[in-house]
């Protein structure tokens, strides 16, 4: 497992290629990269986003998502996961989050990747801030992003509603 809180960017490929090396069993990668994105106009409550500041606790945050990769490993047949994550001052389209999943197939990779995705989103500890032409404001916890994780049988109240 690796986990990695970070101001660089990151290389997928190379992170890929590291994470199933050495293993000839591996038969799946899944991955997953998130990226900051300008909203699209036609969004309902779309914001002029031009980036974004993320800030965590560290050793705190690293051990969360450490106990995430390891309940992914109870869960799906994986091998092994790499978790990479952004902080500091990112602007539209630059990387933010890499999640990356092994396993023997891919129907349990993909399952795993989209686990680990739907509990970093909503259980590590981490502070968004966007950045607007009208200003900065922290962002709040989304409804949308709880219930992905209840889809999986965990409960999380994050937005409050």
């Amino acid at each position: 497992m690796t986990v990695r809180i970070q101001t660089q960017d990151f290389d997928v490929s190379t992170e890929l290629a590291a994470l199933h090396a050495n293993n000839l069993q591996v038969g799946a990668v899944c991955s997953f990269v998130g990226t900051v994105r300008i909203w699209n106009k036609q969004e309902p409550n779309a914001k002029d986003i031009h980036g974004m500041t993320l800030e965590h606790y560290p050793g705190m945050t690293e051990k969360a998502i450490e106990a995430m990769v390891v309940q992914a490993k109870a869960r799906f047949d994986m091998f092994d996961a790499v978790v990479i994550h952004r902080v500091g001052e990112l602007l539209a389209g630059d990387q933010i989050v890499l999640v990356a999943v092994t396993s023997t197939h891919r129907h349990e990779s993909f399952q795993a990747c989209e686990f680990l995705m739907d509990y970093l989103k909503t259980q590590a500890p981490f502070w968004k801030k966007e950045h607007t032409a009208a200003g900065a404001q922290w962002v709040d916890a989304r409804e949308a992003d709880d219930a992905a994780l209840a889809r999986w049988g965990i409960n999380a109240s994050n937005a409050g509603g």
